[in-house]
């Protein structure tokens, strides 16, 4: 690679990138702790070993002009589709979900993490070549398309959590690539309420006689799926299902006060009475242990890391190129958002990992490969004169 390429380099951008790679084992290292009584480190070790891998990853895809990417386009959303029909067919059920695919290697791989990468580079070819003229509703029906196909085999898993990723990624880069705002924000609008409005009908208790109709009608997920997306509003309703996470986690992370209670020193945590908290969970043990000023210390690197994103898709030297950087910072923004406000009982509990941080092989490996990509864009943002 050419030096007056490596020039470009975002050094802020990698710097706060290994920062949450290191904060990632240590927050693991107390996080995951008891987790695995025979090797407590064990979730460790894993994470530096995955972190190590993405590494890898992320310097290929960097070195590689993201534009190549473009002639292999339906390839990828093939395969992307296939890997999915896979865990159908060959998935591990765990916990009621079939989203893991064993490999000869002694691990499981998540087809749906690796999805979202696999959508941006596809999305983004075909909204770059119509940049600007996206004005109609006809004009939204075959880029929501492309999404929807991959958005129904991971919601069938299910996975509504990843589902829900797919909607962000598309609505941010249909905005970017020039999507009509009002018609757009118009259609996604009337969306949200019909969606509010079916909920509301389902589990409302006073319908006047004439609405006792509308709570028959069918619903694409199951009672207790449904009950676990709204029971943030009043998790004292349901303290011993599924309101359990929630209050244990903002238990968690109300009683880390300002400095936290030290390091292994957290209850809700530390005695298993929170769940997932090395997964979905972790930000709650970041409030309990390190209390406001780790959470605070935590938010402010992401909060770096998303604004050098949006720099680096802001200078992207085309459509293509600032395209990828969009879906990559619509990923990881409604990752971070949804995760902490989970974690802190303002939004449904919809098992999504917090980025870079969370433990988990595939979820690394997703995001480092996300980061390989914005480091191609930002490497190639200037045309090279000679």
């Amino acid at each position: 690679m050419d030096r007056r390429t490596l020039k470009n380099l975002d050094f802020l951008f990698i710097f706060v990138t290994c920062l949450l790679l290191i904060a990632s084992l240590l927050i693991l290292s107390t996080a995951s702790f008891n987790v695995l009584e025979s090797d407590p480190l064990h979730y460790v070790k894993s994470q530096a070993i995955w972190i190590m891998i993405g590494i890898g990853i992320a310097t290929l895809i960097a070195v590689i002009d993201y534009e190549k990417w473009r002639t292999y386009r339906w390839w990828i959303y093939g395969f992307n589709i296939t890997l999915l029909l896979a865990v159908i067919f060959l998935g591990d059920e765990r916990n009621g979900a079939v989203r893991w695919i064993a490999t000869p290697f002694g691990f499981n791989i998540q087809p749906s993490e690796f999805a979202k990468i696999f959508i941006i580079l596809t999305l983004a070819d075909f909204l770059a070549v119509r940049q600007g003229k996206l004005n109609n509703y006809k004009d939204f029906v075959m880029p929501f398309l492309i999404v929807l196909l991959p958005m129904l085999l991971i919601f069938k898993q299910p996975d509504l959590g990843t589902t829900l990723v797919f909607l962000a990624i598309f609505i941010g880069m249909m905005f970017v690539a020039g999507a009509n705002p009002k018609k757009f924000g118009g259609l996604l609008l009337g969306g949200a309420v019909i969606v509010g409005v079916a909920l509301w009908l389902h589990f409302a208790t006073n319908l006047p006689g004439w609405l006792y109709w509308a709570q028959g009608l069918p619903l694409p997920m199951e009672d207790y799926q449904l009950k676990r997306l709204t029971v943030f509003r009043n998790p004292a309703a349901d303290i011993s299902g599924d309101g359990y996470h929630i209050i244990q986690s903002i238990w968690a992370i109300g009683s880390g006060g300002l400095w936290g209670k030290g390091f292994r020193m957290g209850t809700q945590g530390q005695l298993n009475f929170l769940p997932e908290h090395h997964t979905d969970f972790i930000f709650s043990v970041v409030g309990e242990e390190f209390g406001f000023i780790g959470t605070i210390t935590l938010l402010f690197l992401f909060l770096i890391f998303l604004l050098r994103s949006l720099s680096i898709a802001l200078k992207a030297r085309d459509a293509y190129g600032m395209l990828i950087a969009t879906g990559v910072v619509s990923m990881f923004t409604f990752h971070i958002l949804v995760n902490v406000g989970m974690t802190s009982g303002i939004m449904p509990v919809t098992g999504i990992p917090l980025p870079l941080i969370s433990a988990g092989g595939s979820s690394m490996l997703s995001n480092m490969a996300a980061v390989g990509l914005m480091l191609s864009v930002n490497l190639r943002r200037r045309r090279l004169m000679f």
